[in-house]
């Protein structure tokens, strides 16, 4: 069974973000950049199933600049056969990724999807689900648990009123929530290896998909700063706060 992964490029999360100047975005420049952390949960996924012998390939795909190899090559020392870039400086929004994404399920010939269930940049939750609606696939979204057995894939994924067990039929696409596993450390051997493994470079053109702009980022401003706490010396004093503050 041939596995892909969607990996992402994002600002590393013990990064603290700083907005640029005037407000058009966040400053990447002279940053270090790392593997969205949901999309590492879903590589190690993936080499679980092929250390399990469920799988007999992992594909890992990134969209991106040409500095996103090193991503795909974190991917494959971790334990990914091959990589693809889908090169390009644009800004990609999840519509644009989700197509792209299913263009290369149609060369592939995957029988199971592995996402992040979202980016840490912008948070924004949606290619895994679009690109189920595209393929027409069966999803199985936030799953903190995976089996697959008989061509099928049972999913538990975690919800306000408890768990939720579906069972899908193969090819599925699975977004990968936080309590799915804990992501390995490539080791030294591996990160050498990795060196060695192929990277296919693509660009959008060469699936046949145009990037659009469907979404316009007018400001990005940081959080306004908390205000310092009070020490009060009864409840009396900290209900009569609350009262002033609003809160009650």
């Amino acid at each position: 069974m041939k596995v892909l992964v969607p990996v992402k490029r994002v600002l590393d999360y013990n990064v603290k973000a700083r907005v640029k100047p005037d407000g058009s975005g966040v400053d990447l420049s002279n940053v270090k950049m790392s593997m969205n952390p949901f999309g590492e949960i879903a590589v190690e996924e993936a080499v679980r199933l092929k250390e399990k012998g469920i799988a007999s390939e992992i594909v890992v795909v990134s969209i991106g600049p040409q500095q996103a190899q090193e991503t795909i090559r974190t991917a494959l020392a971790m334990g990914a056969d091959r990589g693809i870039l889908i090169q390009t400086d644009e800004q990609v929004e999840p519509l644009s990724v989700a197509k792209l994404l299913k263009a290369v399920v149609d060369e592939e010939q995957p029988q199971l999807a592995i996402l992040g269930k979202q980016a840490i940049d912008d948070d924004a939750n949606q290619t895994g689900q679009m690109l189920a609606a595209l393929l027409d696939w069966p999803q199985g979204t936030f799953a903190s648990k995976l089996e697959i057995a008989d061509g099928k894939a049972k999913v538990t994924r975690e919800i306000d009123g408890g768990l939720q067990t579906l069972l899908l039929e193969l090819p599925a696409v699975i977004t990968t929530d936080l309590r799915l596993n804990e992501p390995r450390y490539a080791s030294l051997p591996n990160i050498m290896k990795a060196k060695r493994k192929p990277i296919s470079m693509k660009t959008p053109d060469d699936y046949g998909v145009a990037i659009e702009t469907h979404l316009e980022q007018i400001r990005v401003f940081e959080p306004p700063k908390r205000k310092a706490g009070v020490i009060v010396e009864s409840v009396a004093e900290l209900v009569d706060n609350l009262k002033k503050a609003g809160v009650i």
